[in-house]
């Protein structure tokens, strides 16, 4: 999808390409995640767009391998390059490893797959928006022109994928807070709990914002310090009350 130009290698910048190909946010996680993802999906037009992406991860794994390994190659011969990363050069021969910068080695472990559609493209959605923020450093950290041309392509198709995978949560005509099929429990759903209250030994100063001052929202100040307790959380029982039978719950109560 990109020819990859380098025109003067940096085995230190190599190093940190291999975040974004063997690491938590890089390429190799992203195409197994959404490949995996569209092997279980049963919604058949997401299931197409997770394996044209998932595909497509695999072509940006063929660019980032591309371009560390010609940032990584005078590690072959030059001792002084290979003190950037030993482990690169003397086990790998300065070749792409399946590792991230710190040689910490790939794993399954880096996947988001629940089986859940609207969980899995939440997911993606957060994954584009990390690797676009790692490939936006690695643009920063680097002034070979070639190399910028690809890590811009590269960042830019992050941003690609997450509006299709915003508009594919968007045609599951879901509300942005329905999760799964169990309801949450009235009245709990819609507490704020202000637990980092006061100040000093007591916590930080109390702020307001849409999440604490929007209307039907509930504040219960300081839970810890007040005993508070949840007694039922079954969808038909959802008040909450202290041992003693009294709420410390403030409807709509807007903090100074």
């Amino acid at each position: 999808m990109f020819t990859v130009h380098v025109g003067e290698a940096d085995p230190r910048f190599g190093n940190m390409l291999l975040e974004q190909f063997g690491g938590a946010n890089g390429e190799l996680a992203a195409a197994m995640q959404y490949s995996v993802q569209g092997i279980n999906c049963e919604n058949m037009a997401c299931k197409d767009l997770l394996m044209d992406i998932g595909t497509e991860e695999l072509s940006h794994l063929e660019i980032i391998g591309t371009l560390a390994r010609m940032h990584l190659k005078p590690m072959k011969k030059s001792a002084d390059a290979a003190e950037h990363d030993p482990l690169i050069a003397i086990a790998g021969g300065g070749g792409v490893a399946l590792c991230n910068s710190m040689g910490t080695s790939w794993t399954a472990d880096y996947l988001k797959i629940t089986g859940d559609l609207d969980v899995d493209l939440h997911s993606n959605i957060a994954a584009e928006a990390r690797a676009k923020i790692v490939y936006e450093r690695l643009i920063n950290f680097c002034d070979d022109p070639g190399t910028k041309e690809a890590l811009q392509f590269l960042m830019t198709r992050e941003i690609t994928h997450m509006r299709a995978f915003m508009q594919a949560l968007d045609s599951l005509g879901k509300g942005p807070l329905s999760i799964g099929i169990i309801p949450p429990t009235p009245d709990i759903v819609d507490q704020y709990y202000n637990d980092s209250t006061g100040q000093g030994d007591q916590g930080e100063v109390d702020t307001t914002g849409p999440w604490n001052t929007q209307e039907g929202i509930s504040v219960v100040e300081a839970p810890a310090l007040s005993d508070f307790q949840v007694l039922k959380a079954t969808p038909k029982a959802g008040r909450t009350t202290l041992n003693n039978g009294k709420a410390r719950v403030t409807p709509g109560k807007t903090k100074r």
